[in-house]
């Protein structure tokens, strides 16, 4: 099969790409950069400079696709330029659809996100569930007009399914789960706060739902293929138990919602860190963000491995990054 991946230079989307290659599929990418894609080239992915926020540079790499991850998006919280949330989201997704349909792509797959349901309020929600209230940061908010840009187009007739990951996290990562095992094994982590809870997918699990959708997937679905639910707060005492890090001390979620609306004052007079955002705050705040994967489960045998399997190679491969011994590396050291 001939797959056309977008987010190529990103963490899903770059070990979706070589997945598909190692699986002896042609592989294309459009990147806004060809020289941060390199390493793609050199593994036999088709690079084409382009930019899902324009339509028309996408005509010729995805001619000839028979398949399309969208998996692109800006996934920022707490950064104070918002600009680009709604332009890569939304209407980048709508481009990436309407250039699906122009060019007769047979099945494409698109990277939603369980973060469109908001506070789930400590319940794993399935497919069905509708969030009508307000969102919690602008990535929710832009993330949930996307997800509803990509029904109104699989209503329409575009052969599209849905995938909806949770925090993902593994080698290679980047984003919101990279920060925190930096900050706890930098010790910079100060606090964590109670009450605050994920599904967390390991990323080469994430990679898998992604094939499996495709492959088997019903048009017009939506799957979710988060990992096992865990609060932040377990999560970091698994790390403790591999590294012998001590985790940090924990904070009332009470006191960051107070923190949120005053830093909401602040910020109309002053620029503040990300972390220490009004919008960062509230997201911190105790939330919860699960899902139940038992439709991917069933219907084509999704099986993402328990945190405790993921955070070892994870924390290795941090630790590595930050030029500390990893836990494994030190264990078979000679004594």
């Amino acid at each position: 099969m001939r797959y056309l991946v977008t987010g190529a230079t990103g963490f899903i989307g770059k070990k979706l790409a070589l997945k598909l290659i190692d699986l002896n599929h042609e592989v294309v990418a459009v990147v806004r950069d060809p020289a941060k894609a390199r390493d793609l080239e050199e593994a036999g992915i088709t690079i084409f400079q382009g930019d899902i926020t324009d339509k028309y540079s996408l005509r010729k790499p995805m001619s000839g696709c028979e398949g399309v991850f969208h998996v692109a998006g800006w996934y920022k919280v707490g950064v104070k330029d918002k600009s680009q949330a709604a332009a890569v989201n939304v209407e980048g997704s709508r481009a990436i659809f309407e250039m699906m349909r122009e060019t007769g792509v047979v099945k494409g797959v698109y990277t939603s996100t369980l973060a469109i349901n908001s506070d789930t309020h400590g319940k794993e929600l399935d497919e069905t569930f509708r969030f009508t209230g307000k969102h919690l940061s602008e990535y929710d908010r832009t993330k949930a007009l996307a997800h509803h840009v990509a029904e109104e187009y699989i209503e329409r007739g575009l052969p599209l399914t849905i995938v909806q990951p949770g925090m993902v996290y593994g080698p290679g990562d980047g984003g919101p789960a990279h920060n925190i095992w930096k900050g706890y094994l930098r010790r910079t982590l100060t606090t964590v706060p109670k009450r605050v809870a994920y599904s967390w997918g390991y990323v080469d699990d994430i990679v898998d739902g992604h094939i499996l959708a495709m492959q088997q997937g019903e048009v017009g679905e939506s799957y979710i293929i988060c990992g096992p639910s865990a609060t932040l707060v377990n999560a970091l005492k698994t790390a403790e138990q591999y590294t012998g890090i001590k985790m940090p001390s924990q904070t009332s979620p009470g006191i960051l919602k107070l923190m949120s609306s005053i830093m909401g004052i602040v910020e109309s007079i002053a620029s503040v860190p990300e972390n220490y955002s009004s919008e960062y705050l509230r997201v911190a705040a105790g939330v919860t963000y699960l899902g139940d994967n038992a439709k991917a489960r069933k219907e084509f045998g999704y099986n993402p491995r328990p945190l405790k399997a993921g955070i070892p190679p994870t924390l290795d491969w941090e630790m590595a990054q930050l030029g500390m011994v990893p836990r494994k590396a030190a264990s078979a050291a000679p004594i």
